[in-house]
């Protein structure tokens, strides 16, 4: 009914003229006093006229609103699959949209063509800054001073920013290097552990880990670095006390920690990029796209991932692994 009314709306100028027309030789009939028969025989066989030319014209309206409507919904549309211009006005019209379709085509290969460049470049210095940083924890390691730990810890928080930052250009790059199959979640957990040994020791902070048997469907190096940037979260907001890596039903990593907690204002918003929180806001040395990574590593992986915090009291974060059917984004 809408599209019906919308082509009455587009021809009312040609309806009103047939109308008056009608009207006026109507009145010119009656006028010279012509069969009242005559005139209502030519006004049916006129109307019979214009509604056979107004239902063929209504048929390609439609067919046209259709062409156009499955267009919209097509990803990328060019000005070839654009409905035959029926006169002058609509290959003008067409003409102008070939114009933008090609110069909008153009655009998107420059964008194109310098967001790889971008890419590439951003790719190659945190390749080349990671030499100068391994031979600084080498030196480091070299020497057994109080200070060279904290410098250590320091190393390696530079190290993880640009391990987030080689992430975050990876998971952008449109394809993503996933090796999935079953892993041992135990040797995923111990490695991530095995980095931050220092911290724990240095902020006496306590482990609670038992190992255990869990094979999980995933990508070893994606979920190696989400469980990673939780224990490191962990150990940066929690001054004493401990932090508790548990495996739950059905295949659930549970990271627990005894820190500062998150304020409850910010919990709904911590998987957001560039989110920092009130507790960001403090360390002053956040970045706000840890949690972010994390969350879409998981939703790539077909993971699943919460946070449950009360200030003052801790941080739980689950990670659901228990997924068959996984895909890319």
């Amino acid at each position: 009914m809408k599209l019906f009314l919308e082509y009455l709306k587009y021809h009312i100028k040609s309806i009103g003229m047939f109308l008056g027309f009608s009207v006026i030789f109507t009145g010119v009939f009656l006028l010279y006093h012509l069969p009242p028969g005559a005139v209502f025989y030519g006004a049916v066989l006129c109307l019979f006229l214009a509604a056979l030319i107004g239902i063929r014209d209504y048929s390609k309206f439609c067919r046209k609103h259709r062409e156009l409507e499955y267009l919209k919904k097509e990803i990328r549309v060019t000005a070839d699959h654009l409905p035959e211009a029926m006169n002058l006005i609509e290959e003008d019209y067409r003409e102008v949209l070939s114009e933008l379709s090609d110069e909008k085509q153009r655009l998107i290969t420059s964008m194109e063509q310098k967001y790889r460049e971008m890419m590439d470049y951003y790719t190659i210095w945190v390749h080349q800054i990671k030499t100068p940083i391994a031979a600084m924890r080498l030196q480091l390691q070299g020497e057994a001073f109080e200070q060279n730990r904290e410098l250590l810890e320091e190393l390696q928080r530079i190290e993880q920013y640009v391990e987030m930052v080689l992430t975050y250009l990876r998971l952008d790059a449109g394809s993503t290097d996933y090796v999935l199959k079953n892993y041992d979640l135990d040797r995923i957990i111990k490695q991530a552990v095995r980095k931050y040994a220092s911290q724990f020791i240095r902020k006496r902070i306590t482990l609670e880990y038992e190992p255990f048997t869990c094979q999980v469907l995933t990508d070893e190096k994606w979920l190696l670095f989400v469980v990673e940037q939780v224990i490191s979260n962990a150990l940066k907001y929690t001054r004493s006390g401990r932090v508790s890596i548990t495996l739950e039903a059905p295949k659930t990593l549970c990271i627990r920690d005894t820190g500062i907690g998150i304020d409850p204002q910010d919990l709904p918003r911590i998987f957001e990029k560039g989110f920092t929180g009130y507790n960001g806001r403090n360390d002053k040395k956040a970045s706000g796209i840890g949690l972010y990574l994390c969350r879409r590593i998981c939703r790539n992986l077909k993971h699943g991932i919460t946070v449950e915090s009360r200030a003052d009291e801790g941080t739980c974060v689950r990670i659901y692994l228990d997924r068959e059917a996984l895909e890319v984004e």
